[in-house]
Order: C-alpha cells, then structure tokens, then sequence
C-alpha cells in the first residue's frame, strides 16, 4: 500500500438503518435517550422471549396498514426481530410512513448472546423464538 493510497474502508459510510444491540440498548435503555424499541416478531416468539420494556408490534399487522401505538407514534424507533431480517422490512413501512426507524443487526439472537435481559412467558429469563 502506498503513503498515498487511502483505506476504503475506513471512508465507507456508515448504514444509517441500521445499529448494532449495544447501540440499540443504548438508544432505548438510556434515561436520556427517548427512542422505543419495537418488537416486530409474531406473538409465538414475542411470548416466547422478548426485551424488557419493547412494545410489539408484528410485522404482519405493519404490512396490512396497523397504526402503531401511542407509546411509539412521534418516537425514534429502533426495531428487532429474531435475526434482522423482518426489522429491515418493518423498517422500510415505517420510514415509508415518516418514522424515525434503524433496525437492529442480529436481531434477538444477538441480543441474547450479548447477555442483555429476556423475559419468558413466566418473566423470567427466556429463550429466544
């Protein structure tokens, strides 16, 4: 590599849809950070483990046109599913509707494996549908 060559890499810009948990967790469990982190997964995985304080709303609904919550309208909104793959999708409507959307790489599976908190059916620590 030459003195004057420059490292793409580095002057990539950085995919401003999408977060990694630690900056989801950050931006949704911060006192000072206002954002809501949605839950985009069906009621099966929702019931069957999901973040502490998200509200849910299911993807399916999203996509036939469903409003969402109060607690979420007006909100900087950082969405999860299970792997990223939905919260993409969900974050293509939103932001098609004017919301303030990023979705979270990994999805749960990464939060999970950060060690983050999950709740079950029982609100003890869940397993990850």
């Amino acid at each position: 590599m030459s003195l004057f060559s420059r490292d793409k890499t580095r002057d990539k810009p950085r995919d401003k849809k999408r977060v990694t948990v630690e900056e989801a967790r950050r931006r949704t469990q911060d006192a000072d950070t206002p954002a809501v982190l949605l839950d985009v997964r069906e009621r099966g995985e929702w019931d069957a483990g999901r973040v502490p304080g998200a509200l849910h709303a299911p993807l399916s609904a999203l996509a036939s046109g469903a409003a969402l919550s109060k607690a979420a309208r007006k909100r900087s909104l950082v969405v999860i599913c299970r792997s990223g793959n939905r919260s993409q999708q969900a974050v293509a409507l939103l932001r098609a509707r004017g919301a303030d959307a990023v979705d979270v790489k990994g999805g749960m599976r990464k939060w999970a494996a950060a060690g983050y908190p999950v709740l079950g059916r029982s609100s003890d620590e869940g397993p990850v549908a």
